[in-house]
């Protein structure tokens, strides 16, 4: 592997000497997101493999090039996972791609985001250089924590090479319940009291099925946790959805498995464009905000997870202004998370993200001069240049 590595590192100083931007890519599952993609492609994945495995101290290390699904499938001959439930959103899905996006699954409000779960890094900064941040075990760190801020960095401050992770045991027991017949306000009320209550809520999500006839409303919610805890909570949390008014369901753990892996990777009918020229908006907001009522949508209903935190709707580029206003007043923001597959490069134009304030892109553009002097990675994925 080293030559594989040195070749990396060849590109990216080559590059900085050449004055060229690189885009770094793994499997390209996530080349949706983003603004425009600029940049010569650098192709990480010949840098692959896990480097090692210590199931009982709960840490793996993988180059950035390894598969995600290998790492998943490493683990789970240990009875160990990612708790964070990484989507993939394709074949090919790499460690180091999984990383730089940042992005959990239906977990992430219980269990903790990507970075969350970072011990350390090694990394090609825009220089040329391979650095090394953190280690291998849970506390490790004095002062910043530079592995971790390249989770969700989208490949713009270096390319990371390898990774330490922590990783747990699968829960040994696990029960989803699906209720049905709950409006969005008291669905939100139920999971905000239940998570205030020792509870071994694991993650949920809400949407209102306007194909069924007549439409109806789900909450589905996942216990994880000991036996005992995931029982007592089945019959608690029952009777609570029952008292206001719901239909509720234990499904087949292998059933409820499939759909919960459908909603991270977002191939739910939810997740199908109502038209060619609707785009997939992300709210990111509090667990506590209210209802938000965006009136004139494509399809009025949404898809909400993470108790509340996110929420998944679908509108026109056109309404960037009042969705990130709207994200804006209750404590969150909005961002574009799939452009309409009719006229993508146009629906960017808005911005994928919420532009920055002036304290903001100071300290951004502070980072990138510290990381990429030259410029090698700019290619201003998360904010327009």
């Amino acid at each position: 592997m080293e030559a594989q590595l040195n070749s990396l590192i060849d590109a990216v100083r080559q590059a900085g000497a050449d004055g060229r931007t690189l885009r770094l890519r793994g499997g390209g599952s996530k080349d949706f997101w983003g603004q425009s993609l600029t940049g010569e492609v650098l192709d990480t994945r010949a840098y692959r493999g896990i480097v090692s495995y210590e199931p009982s101290e709960l840490v793996v290390t993988a180059r950035c090039g390894t598969p995600l699904a290998d790492l998943e499938a490493a683990l789970a001959e240990k009875g160990q996972c990612l708790a964070f439930e990484p989507p993939h959103f394709g074949e090919g899905a790499t460690v180091g791609g999984m990383v730089a996006a940042g992005l959990s699954g239906p977990a992430r409000a219980t269990a903790g985001a990507v970075r969350d779960f970072v011990l350390g890094a090694r990394f090609i900064n825009g220089s040329g250089e391979h650095l090394t941040f953190g280690g291998q075990v849970m506390k490790n760190v004095a002062g910043y924590d530079v592995s971790r801020l390249m989770a969700g960095s989208w490949g713009t401050l270096g390319l990371i090479t390898e990774v330490s992770l922590k990783v747990l045991p699968v829960a040994p027991a696990e029960a989803t319940l699906m209720c049905v017949g709950l409006l969005q306000k008291t669905a939100l009320d139920l999971l905000h009291r239940w998570g205030g209550q020792p509870l071994p809520l694991n993650a949920s999500a809400w949407v209102r099925d306007t194909t069924a006839q007549p439409a109806a409303d789900y909450l589905f919610v996942r216990l994880r946790g000991a036996v005992a805890a995931v029982q007592s909570a089945t019959t608690r949390m029952t009777a609570d959805a029952v008292a206001q008014g719901a239909q509720v369901t234990v499904m087949n753990n292998a059933e409820a498995a499939q759909d919960w892996r459908a909603s991270g990777e977002q191939s739910l009918q939810f997740f199908d464009p109502p038209s060619p020229d609707a785009c997939l908006w992300r709210l990111s907001v509090p667990q506590t905000a209210p209802v938000l009522d965006v009136p004139g949508l494509e399809r009025p209903s949404q898809y909400i997870e993470w108790q509340g935190a996110q929420r998944w709707l679908w509108a026109p580029a056109s309404a960037a202004v009042a969705l990130r206003e709207l994200a804006q007043s209750v404590g969150g923001h909005a961002s574009l998370f799939r452009a309409s597959a009719a006229h993508a490069e146009v629906d960017k134009i808005a911005g994928v993200n919420t532009p920055l304030d002036a304290v903001q892109e100071r300290i951004q553009l502070k980072l990138q001069t510290q990381f990429d002097p030259k410029g090698v990675f700019a290619t201003g994925r998360m904010h327009p240049l």
